[in-house]
């Protein structure tokens, strides 16, 4: 069994055949899945939670993208505290997210993307959940206000640094989740990093529909696609696999669900 920890099922280009992609997802052994709930934007904060609420195995995050920031008020936040504190079995919020900085589009001005990541830390410590962490060139900035402002769980999504950068966010207790980049022929750095990061601090997500792995690179990226990313990660780490899913599957579990069901 393997869980896509951070999938968009809401986006545009899943529109034409989006639960043919949840069904070739299933075949493919992706069995559970979580949207992640950015969406377009505030005001809308459910964009994720629509689909969680139709499948039983797929769960949500919600969360203002760094890109989105200027979008937030006042009102967001509420929406967002008053969604993380629903009865999870309802809701199935399991994390906010993704939330972070990010300097490379600077869609939103800096200083506000650094207010709503703090603003969305504090909620996420109110509520109790785990935060899914969005960082393009932004890496001393994120890391600067996670020391000062978090302490709880979360997940450095798409990671995409090297040792380095591996090293300073699992002192700080996050797991780091591998997507389809670890394929890609020039991404030796992260294909290091991945071999020395803790079995116990590993997922796996697809991005979906970006960064598909090769040998589908160039293509709209699905959650079925996931199995390419395993195969490339069970490789780097010289282990089968099997392992793979059944380690990522338990981190998962343990991070995200008994976080929430217990």
């Amino acid at each position: 069994m393997l869980i896509d920890s951070h999938c968009h099922l809401d986006d545009k280009q899943f529109d034409p055949d989006r639960a043919d992609v949840i069904t070739r997802a299933r075949e493919s052994g992706v069995e559970r899945m979580m949207a992640i709930g950015t969406g377009n934007g505030p005001p809308d904060l459910e964009a994720a939670l629509r689909l969680a609420r139709q499948y039983d195995f797929i769960y949500a995050t919600v969360g203002v993208h760094p890109h989105d920031a200027a979008k937030a008020t006042p009102e967001t936040f509420a929406a967002m505290e008053a969604l993380a504190a629903e009865a999870t079995a309802k809701s199935k919020v399991l994390a906010i997210g993704e939330i972070g900085l990010d300097y490379h589009y600077d869609f939103s001005p800096r200083d506000i993307q650094r207010d709503v990541f703090l603003t969305q830390l504090k909620l996420a410590g109110r509520a109790g959940k785990p935060i899914v962490i969005h960082t393009r060139e932004a890496w001393d900035d994120t890391l600067a206000l996670l020391r000062e402002h978090w302490s709880g769980g979360g997940i450095i999504h798409c990671f995409s640094g090297g040792p380095v950068e591996a090293r300073q966010a699992l002192d700080l207790g996050f797991h780091l989740s591998f997507g389809g980049v670890i394929t890609f022929p020039k991404a030796e750095a992260l294909r290091e990093a991945a071999r020395m990061v803790p079995e116990d601090r590993l997922l796996i997500e697809t991005d979906a529909p970006y960064l598909a792995p090769v040998p589908k690179r160039g293509k709209r990226n699905e959650p079925a696609f996931m199995v390419e990313t395993v195969r490339r990660l069970a490789e780097v780490r010289g282990v089968a696999p099997e392992r793979i899913a059944e380690a990522t599957t338990a981190n998962f579990e343990r991070l995200l669900l008994n976080c929430n069901f217990q």
